[in-house]
């Protein structure tokens, strides 16, 4: 398999993909190798499985455009050092459900008369476009703006945008009024009537909302939801289980591990996406002894005052669970699911959790072209 070309690459405009010119199984090996490296003390070779390989082009399903030039002739690409924006629209990594609503929302910009923010001048309104897109080809679309100022307009011109683009299921604005390298803010505003986005996977539907966490690439977070669901019904789980999915977001292994019988509480933070999870719960075909709850709560907060359980799944953000929470694993979870997007982090958590044996290992390539991964432990407890 050859190396994929990219023009913005090839001509130094971007640097995004850094491992693009390397040929795809190439980056796969290389992924799998380092991983298991840096896991060495932890993971036992016979644990490991190979790699889960993503389509290696048009994968990304959400993008983050910085918006520069004018509204007349605006750029949609990333913030270079020197604040000008570089144009990548035709990037080839993005899903092309994205790149086909790109020329209507450059001309809708022109409409609405959105000035692109100046980073240099700190003057404009138009921040950000950020957009996700479901298998379905429906898409979230976010404008971030520095204020208000631009709302009317905006809403004016929203109706022939929603004509010309009906594939766009959820718009709104996010305010970002401070000058700081954030890409939203706290405040949404709502322009169309449905702020969920269904995105619909093998065997459930899921809901985001526009401040939730959803993977970059659709199609391999199927794939690691599915190889959680065959995993745990392998578990020799007692007949009326108790399953807790921490950091559940907006209830992806949650979801995937319902089933007769099954106690599952997911616990997030986020108070919207604990309400879509709970949304998708309810289009679960109901089986006997089955129930599925979402809290929105601190997962360490939470787990300390919650009954021991039969499984526990952890999806933790990049810096890991800590050496508290995994205490409270190593004393009350038989189980523990474990999917992270920061090897070193699983790393230094793994050496905090004696009492349990990884028993399943694998990378899945949620990043091609870069050297990030995804990576899902299974462990048991050895007592």
């Amino acid at each position: 398999m050859k190396a994929m070309r990219c023009a913005y690459f090839e001509t130094e405009q971007c640097r995004s993909c850094p491992e693009i010119q390397t040929p795809y199984r190439t980056q796969l090996a290389d992924k799998d190798a380092a991983t298991r490296h840096l896991l060495r003390d932890h993971v036992p070779d016979a644990a490991w499985h190979p790699i889960v390989a993503s389509q290696p082009d048009h994968f990304r399903t959400k993008v983050k455009l910085a918006v520069g030039g004018t509204a007349l002739h605006p750029r949609l690409g990333f913030i270079e050092s020197d604040a000008t924006v570089t144009d990548i629209r035709l990037c080839p990594i993005q899903d092309r459900a994205i790149t086909t609503l790109l020329p209507e929302l450059s001309a809708f910009i022109a409409r609405a008369s959105l000035t692109p923010y100046d980073v240099a001048a700190r003057s404009g309104e138009l921040k950000y476009l950020l957009i996700t897109v479901a298998p379905t080809g429906q898409a979230m679309l976010r404008f971030v703006l520095r204020s208000r100022e631009a709302e009317a307009r905006i809403r004016k011109h929203l109706p022939a945008l929603l004509a010309a683009l009906p594939q766009l299921a959820v718009v709104s604005i996010n305010l970002l009024p401070q000058h700081k390298a954030v890409t939203e803010g706290d405040q949404e505003i709502p322009l169309t009537s449905e702020q969920l986005l269904p995105v619909p996977l093998p065997g459930l539907t899921l809901f985001l909302p526009p401040k939730s966490f959803i993977q970059t690439n659709t199609q391999v977070a199927s794939e690691l939801y599915q190889t959680a669901a065959t995993l745990v019904d392998r578990l020799s789980l007692p007949e009326r289980s108790r399953i807790y999915d921490l950091y559940c977001g907006i209830g992806g292994f949650a979801l995937s591990l319902a089933g007769a019988g099954r106690a599952i509480t997911g616990v997030e933070i986020s108070a919207p996406a604990i309400e879509a999870a709970t949304r998708a719960a309810a289009l679960l075909a109901p089986r006997a002894g089955q129930s599925i709850s979402f809290v929105a709560g601190d997962a360490l907060s939470w787990a300390r005052q919650a009954q021991p359980a039969d499984l526990v799944v952890v999806n933790p953000p990049r810096r890991g669970i800590g050496a508290e929470l995994a205490q409270w694993l190593n004393t009350n979870a038989p189980a523990v699911l474990y999917s992270s997007c920061n090897a070193a982090s699983l790393a230094s958590d793994l050496a905090h959790l004696p009492r349990l044996r990884p028993v399943y290992a694998q990378v899945f390539d949620m990043f091609p072209h870069t050297r990030h991964t995804e990576t899902l432990v299974l462990l048991q407890r050895e007592d």
